[in-house]
Parts: C-alpha cells; structure tokens; sequence
C-alpha cells in the first residue's frame, strides 16, 4: 500500500516543527523524525486507528495517536492518504 501526505498533512508537519523549535530546536527534529518514522507503519497495518464517527465514510477515515500527536488518514484500495496531523491539545477532532 503506497503512503501519501494531502498538502494539509505538509502544512501541518512544518507547522508543528516549527512550534516544537520555538521552545526546544533538539526536539523539534527529534519529535518530527519519530513521527514519521510511526506514519510508515500505517500502510503495514491500515485499519490499526479508529474510525471517526463525524466522517461521511467512518470506516474509511481514521485516526491514529502516536503519544500525543494524532494523524487523522484515509484508507483506500491502494492507497493511504496522510489528511491531517495535530497535537492533542489542538483540539482539532472534529476538523
């Protein structure tokens, strides 16, 4: 199953980089670098997160937690679309 990132999920990755650097630059590429070594294992095991209830299609839109980091995707015959990634004190769950 091939992996890819919708522009959001890009936005979203340099975006919590660059927050992360404010406060601790040793972190910032630590943290980014464990998360997206967490992302490759998602093709491997798919239906691992939960589906979100609010999506039209809840069993294909699904949320992951990697600590305290969520990575909100879609699976798809081929496919796994990265959609959205955010911290859990974003908040952003229903978005």
């Amino acid at each position: 199953m091939r992996r890819v990132y919708a522009a959001e999920a890009i936005e979203d990755l340099s975006r919590l980089r660059a927050f992360i650097a404010e406060h601790d630059p040793n972190a910032a590429g630590r943290v980014a670098a464990e998360l997206l070594e967490r992302l490759e294992t998602l093709p491997r095991f798919p239906r691992m997160g939960r589906p979100v209830a609010a999506a039209p299609e809840p069993e294909t839109v699904r949320d992951m937690v990697f600590g305290r980091y969520v990575v909100r995707y879609s699976v798809h015959r081929e496919t796994l679309v990265i959609l959205r990634v955010w911290h859990e004190l974003e908040g952003r769950g229903g978005s």
